[in-house]
């Protein structure tokens, strides 16, 4: 259940560890346009990666990927090693060509936000992001938008204009009730055959246990799945001053807190249900990130790279 309390200060949002220099979020929903907002987190990410320890990390998901034992030495870029004295080998076609499905919640608990903007325009945007991301690296991207069942659905291509069509859905506001997984992931198991990247957006207020249910599903086609976990930082604190009316934004229904004599219990609750969602996705291999939607997305961007190349480097040690 989603609950937003009624007349109630919202909570200072805390700056994430390793945030400074990074594009403060409230800054960035400011900004008006959907696509003009990824292209400002990406270009902001690869210019802060180019001046960090991490230079040279996008190299190896654009053209190059890092030399491991049993790789053909023909194909060895001598010239890439000698600028950046790592060995790299150029990737083949079929290396480069990803085809990617973002599945993004519109339930109407994720309408809910305490930071100046909704958790919903927080996922768009890091919707919108890894879209931007991967078309200008000339994968295929898909989108598939939910609430209780299916309100968008593109599939994954890279022609013009595509990307455009995935940021005029993603500018969509959420507008359903309850979140089910169900139907969006059925959705996907019967139109997407070949293996792909599947990257899930939400927060995840929905049922344990079909929750593990559904992910197995879509784990046993073989797709690679990543979940970013969205909550606004209210939720995870629960730092509300006086009692209040809380409401459930999804049913309707009203009640009257004390959030002094609640947090305790509150947060011992979320924590057991975030516990149990990490590790079901951990038990399936499926690839988990919790985000406070007060991050600076350039992280969450990091992260999903980072997890990318983990992936990439265990694949090798199983068919080494």
């Amino acid at each position: 259940m989603s609950t937003a309390p009624a007349n109630a200060p919202a909570p200072a949002p805390a700056a994430p560890p390793g945030a400074r220099g990074l594009i403060d979020p409230v800054t960035l929903m400011s900004i008006r346009n959907l696509e003009m907002r990824a292209r400002v987190v990406v270009e902001g990410f690869w210019h802060g990666l180019h001046r960090s320890p991490y230079h040279g990390f996008s190299v190896e998901f654009s053209e190059y990927r890092e030399y491991s034992p049993g790789d053909d030495t023909r194909y060895l870029d001598w010239r890439l090693y000698a600028r950046s004295d790592r060995y790299y080998i150029k990737k083949f076609e079929d290396e480069t060509n990803l085809r990617c499905h973002l599945l993004v919640d519109n339930s109407r608990s994720m309408t809910y936000g305490s930071v100046g903007y909704t958790k919903s325009q927080y996922a768009n945007t890091l919707a919108a992001t890894l879209a931007y991301f991967l078309h200008q690296q000339g994968d295929a991207v898909g989108l598939l938008t939910f609430d209780e069942a299916i309100r968008d659905y593109l599939p994954a291509r890279h022609r013009p204009g595509h990307l455009r069509h995935i940021m005029l859905k993603l500018e969509r506001p959420a507008d359903g009730t309850s979140t089910s997984l169900a139907a969006p992931l059925a959705r996907i198991v019967r139109t997407v055959t070949k293996r792909a990247l599947l990257v899930l957006i939400s927060d995840l207020l929905a049922p344990l246990d079909t929750l593990e249910k559904d992910l197995t599903t879509l784990a046993a086609c073989g797709h690679e799945i990543v979940v970013f976990h969205v909550l606004d930082p209210a939720e995870l604190t629960f730092n509300f001053g006086p009692a209040v009316t809380f409401k459930d934004v999804e049913s309707g229904r009203e009640i009257y807190v004390d959030p002094a004599a609640a947090r305790a219990g509150y947060l011992e609750k979320l924590r057991a249900h975030n516990t149990a969602v990490e590790a079901a996705c951990k038990k399936l291999g499926v690839g988990y990130r919790l985000l406070a939607s007060d991050q600076p997305l350039e992280l969450a961007l990091f992260d999903f790279l980072r997890e990318r190349m983990t992936r990439g480097k265990l694949v090798k040690r199983r068919l080494a």
